[in-house]
């Protein structure tokens, strides 16, 4: 069973090639994280948001992920962080061409 984690939070900070170039370091790290199968980053500049879309093989480690990453928001000074956690309904995620692997 795969498990989706999206998390978002108002950032008024950079977007674009400079986020990436800022956050490359972080995307870094965040790609070694047991149990991540992949993240989307999510920005979205008019509306002064950022965030995530993961992937994960397992339930635990996107509940771990998401109480690390929580903590890791706060003290960059983000409030309001916004997550969920879905579980993903392979059979019908891979008939809209959803990759579910690494």
């Amino acid at each position: 069973m795969k498990y989706i984690l999206q998390v978002d939070f108002p950032h008024d900070g950079i977007f674009g090639e400079e986020m990436a170039q800022a956050f490359a370091d972080l995307a870094q790290d965040i790609a070694k994280e047991e149990g991540l199968i992949w993240k989307i980053w999510t920005e979205n500049e008019t509306d002064k948001e950022a965030g995530g879309v993961y992937l994960f093989d397992n339930e635990n480690d996107a509940k771990r992920y998401l109480d690390k990453h929580t903590q890791r928001l706060e003290s960059f000074g983000y409030s309001n962080i916004r997550a969920k956690i879905f579980k993903v309904n392979e059979a019908l995620s891979v008939l809209t061409n959803a990759t579910l692997e690494n």
